[in-house]
């Protein structure tokens, strides 16, 4: 049976109420992203609150995380609350619709819903966090707009097809993507994941590549281990 929660280097997430218990993709997403001169940061669909946590163990940064389902939003609470950082953290129980928090983002991120047409998971707790019937592409990047410093950052963890369905659909908002980072499982795998990040400036992107293990379980590659390094035990 899997624990209840996941122990890191200097934070405890309790995951058991959540839509999705902590997974690789939050924690690539969250030891990938460089918030040294961020003031405030945006996590939407914080979930279990694994990325706010990562990133206030990376930084100085004010965070707000929001999270519209109630058992999730009262774990990540509780996470927050046994954390070094709960004067950092703050969490409201709310979507990106509906919030308003009456101040820009100097960096917005987000491990989104992304599955749009596949059959749904009979648990709708479980469908919503991973179907965007609840937050789609539309609604995420209007959100990101409206609360995106003019010089911000908005980064996102996503399949590779839904990435690029996003890249093309972002520029109509006036969000370009500037950097990719490419993710395989093994070296002779496709791109499984990519994370994605737009700023309202028209750059050329960069592009990089992670493989995740040399080819047997768990053997981890070095490029792997050294940006997780901050955060798993095992490292």
């Amino acid at each position: 049976m899997a624990n209840d929660y996941f122990k890191f280097k200097q934070f405890t997430v309790f995951h058991d109420r959540c839509a999705f218990r902590v997974g690789t993709d939050g924690v690539l997403l969250g030891a990938s992203a460089d918030v040294t001169n961020a003031r405030t940061i945006l996590d939407i669909g914080t979930g279990s609150g694994l990325v706010a946590l990562m990133l206030a163990q990376k930084g100085n940064s004010e965070i707000y995380a929001i999270e519209p389902h109630k058992d999730s939003f009262d774990q990540a609470c509780e996470n927050v609350a046994s954390s070094i950082w709960k004067d950092r953290i703050k969490v409201e129980n709310i979507s990106l619709q509906e919030y308003d928090p009456g101040i820009s983002f100097d960096y917005i991120i987000s491990n989104p819903p992304f599955f749009s047409d596949s059959l749904h998971n009979p648990d709708p707790v479980r469908s919503n966090a991973r179907h965007n019937d609840t937050l789609n592409n539309n609604d995420l990047l209007s959100g990101v707009r409206r609360l995106l410093s003019e010089s911000g950052i908005f980064q996102v963890i996503l399949p590779y097809t839904e990435g690029n369905i996003l890249i093309a659909q972002a520029a109509g908002y006036g969000l370009y993507c500037n950097s990719l980072l490419k993710i395989r499982p093994l070296p002779s795998s496709e791109v499984r994941r990519m994370i994605i990040s737009f700023s309202r400036r028209r750059d050329k992107p960069f592009e990089k590549f992670l493989t995740i293990e040399h080819g047997r379980r768990h053997e981890f590659t070095e490029e792997y281990m050294n940006l997780t390094r901050d955060f798993y035990l095992k490292f």
